[in-house]
């Protein structure tokens, strides 16, 4: 893979962090950096974009060549898939996990098929459109087939009788099913990533730890709602014992005698259940707002 026409990470004492500059992890890390409160402006050229209020580069290319350039030195930083980090088979560091771009690495044969589980995938062929992770994985089930390495509709492949089934990247199933396979078995989970160069991460210690922070602080925020409510004193209690807060709920007296307010930041995916359990422990006037950021 050839170097980029720019200097290498460092070389302008500034973080250099690669996102991606299309697909589905795109705007999503876009979006993310900025919500992390690093300000830039993109233009539709734009390739290498500098941070006015950090020191910070943004360099926006393709999500698959981000690995390599991690850790080649090419970029300190870098933002990308898991699956990405494993198809390159990249010494990097993975630092941190960042929320978005779930997906799985599945197997899946026609629906007519027998099989069941990933090891019945032995001595079929097997189409996908990433051989190197895919044979990784298998091997390490002790599995061995025959990989057609494909790209493009990857899900075709048995239709055309080019192979007997297929591992692919998974998010909600519905283009599987679409194109007649079955779901078969997991091999790997992934998720965008943050990851660094083994010697950058040494070297840029004290900017690297303040990028993670401010990233992690917004994806920490997302899975968190701030609920506020009134009730009387007497039933704090019962409101504790149904408040899955983040270590004890924050109370204040009201102005009437025997009201308190009650503040917590709790679960996003409490807010269905906890509502009502709420209502009835005796909370009243209840409130809840996103999370900016959150820093433990």
């Amino acid at each position: 893979m050839s170097t980029p026409p720019f200097e290498r990470a460092g070389a302008n004492g500034r973080l250099t962090l690669a996102v991606p500059s299309k697909g589905r992890l795109g705007e999503p890390a876009i979006r993310l950096c900025a919500e992390a409160g690093l300000s830039f402006e993109l233009t539709e050229r734009s390739l290498l974009v500098p941070c006015s209020n950090a020191p910070v580069d943004l360099l926006l290319v393709r999500p698959s060549d981000i690995p390599e350039y991690v850790q080649d030195g090419v970029v300190d930083l870098g933002i990308t898939g898991a699956n990405l980090v494993l198809e390159a088979g990249a010494d990097v560091v993975t630092i941190a996990d960042l929320g978005f771009g779930r997906c799985t690495l599945e197997a899946a044969v026609p629906d007519d098929a027998p099989h069941q589980g990933v090891e019945a995938l032995a001595g079929l062929r097997v189409a996908t459109a990433y051989p190197a992770s895919t044979r990784r994985l298998l091997a390490d089930r002790g599995v061995e087939a025959q990989l057609v390495p494909v790209s493009g509709s990857v899900e075709a492949a048995p239709r055309l009788g080019l192979a007997d089934a297929i591992v692919d990247l998974v998010s909600t199933g519905s283009t599987v099913s679409a194109n007649g396979l079955r779901r078969i078995g997991v091999l790997f989970s992934s998720q965008a990533v943050l990851v660094g160069g083994r010697e950058a991460v040494e070297r840029r210690r004290e900017l690297v730890d303040r990028l993670d922070l401010m990233l992690l602080g917004v994806v920490a925020a997302r899975r968190r709602r701030y609920v506020m409510m009134n009730a009387r004193a007497a039933d704090l209690p019962a409101i504790r014992d149904v408040l899955p807060s983040m270590g004890a709920p924050t109370v204040l007296p009201l102005a009437e005698e025997g009201q308190i307010a009650v503040h917590a930041a709790v679960d996003a995916d409490d807010v269905w259940e906890l509502l009502p359990a709420l209502k009835r422990a005796g909370a009243t006037s209840i409130l809840v707002v996103p999370v900016e950021r959150l820093v433990a």
